[in-house]
């Protein structure tokens, strides 16, 4: 026979934090905007990232006559990629993964050049037909990459509390027999997936050696369209 066994669910909602200032007790909230940026008090970056491509397609949709003009193609992405993009890229250096955030972050990039090129969903043309029409790749998440890199460089290559707070690490933890799901994704995961840790502080700390192996040292990772 078979013994039944109590599996002990722990909840996921972060306990409150008192802070006293001036006697005054600090209120509590889900999320606020802090320089721009929303934070949210679960750590994760779903909610940030919706509104910069909310934000984003605003933008786009304030200049759409410019983005479908006659215009020359490439005069066209180079205003997409500074202008829109820019928007939507805002902080995402400190930005960390799910994959539904990914998903999202590439049908915003397809959508740009759909509208660009006036290409709706119901003429069922194909994503890779349309980023050969207008000879792109999928390279918002490699754009990412990139951003997250050159700004781990000015960190790893000198000592400062930026450094700490990304390699420091909590004492204790939660006793429980089961979590579900996946372990969350850090910050510094997508670096050491390419080249590890160790590896990249030492070339931090040659500027030139770090900007000579940048592009070398993290691959792309976007999408290679089919002919």
């Amino acid at each position: 026979m078979w013994k039944k066994t109590k599996v002990m669910r722990i909840s996921r909602q972060p306990l409150p934090v008192k802070i006293m200032i001036d006697q005054k007790q600090l209120e509590n909230v889900e999320s606020f905007k802090y320089l721009g940026s929303i934070l949210t008090n679960d750590g994760r970056c779903t909610c940030e990232i919706k509104c910069r491509i909310a934000m984003a397609k605003a933008a786009f949709i304030k200049k759409r006559a410019l983005f479908t003009s006659t215009f020359d193609l490439e005069l066209r992405k180079k205003l997409v990629k500074c202008y829109i993009c820019s928007i939507a890229l805002y902080g995402a250096e400190t930005w960390t993964f799910r994959v539904v955030d990914q998903k999202h972050l590439e049908s915003f990039e397809m959508g740009c050049w759909r509208r660009m090129e006036k290409i709706s969903l119901t003429d069922h043309v194909r994503n890779e037909e349309v980023l050969l029409t207008v000879k792109e790749q999928r390279n918002i998440l490699h754009e990412i990459c990139k951003r997250k890199a050159n700004w781990i460089g000015h960190i790893l290559h000198r000592n400062c509390l930026l450094q700490r707070v990304n390699e420091g690490k909590i004492k204790g933890g939660i006793e429980a027999t089961r979590r579900r799901g996946r372990r969350r994704r850090k910050l510094l995961d997508d670096l050491k997936e390419r080249r590890g840790y160790s590896h990249l502080k030492e070339e931090a700390l040659d500027r030139t050696m770090w900007r000579a192996r940048f592009g070398k040292g993290f691959g792309s990772v976007v999408r290679q369209t089919t002919k």
